[in-house]
């Protein structure tokens, strides 16, 4: 698949539909970095009149995902990918329009070649930022992936 917002966004639709409804959306995609925005609306609310904290989770993973399966399709190799730890700090009420990017596209591709070389899996830690429209930090999401090129 070539790796466009609009084709990302039209296979959120129908393999991800909770992100896709919640209003997870792609912006831009790169080979270094991916932009993934969501507004507060109702669906996506918790009681405290902001941003629910596993709707900004979803926005956060998608760019770090994304550029993990960027990478791998790029390496035409066969790698599994699996998130196997995640963390997030929360600095501010999330409303409004939130925009998380994350630019760890070299360190992936760096990670998949050490796997390839090693013939073991690599361990990275991508991080994902949350800012509102004022360009304030909301949210910082850090999530461990777990990559090895399959033989």
């Amino acid at each position: 698949m070539k790796f466009t917002p609009i084709k990302v966004n039209l296979f959120n639709f129908f393999k991800l539909p909770l992100a896709f409804l919640g209003g997870v959306r792609v912006q831009s995609i790169t080979d270094t970095e991916v932009v993934v925005s969501i507004r507060h609306r109702w669906i996506n609310q918790n009681p405290f009149k902001s941003m629910f904290w596993a709707a900004q989770g979803m926005a956060a993973e998608l760019p770090t995902g994304l550029l993990v399966m960027k990478a791998i399709d790029d390496s035409k190799r066969k790698v599994s990918m699996l998130v196997t730890h995640q963390e997030a700090d929360f600095f501010k009420k999330a409303t409004g329009k939130i925009t998380f990017t994350c630019a760890g596209g070299k360190a992936i591709r760096d990670a998949i070649e050490a796997s390839i070389k090693t013939g073991e899996g690599q361990i990275l830690v991508l991080t994902s930022e949350g800012k509102n429209e004022d360009g304030v930090v909301v949210s910082k999401f850090s999530f461990q992936w777990s990559l090895r090129v399959k033989k």
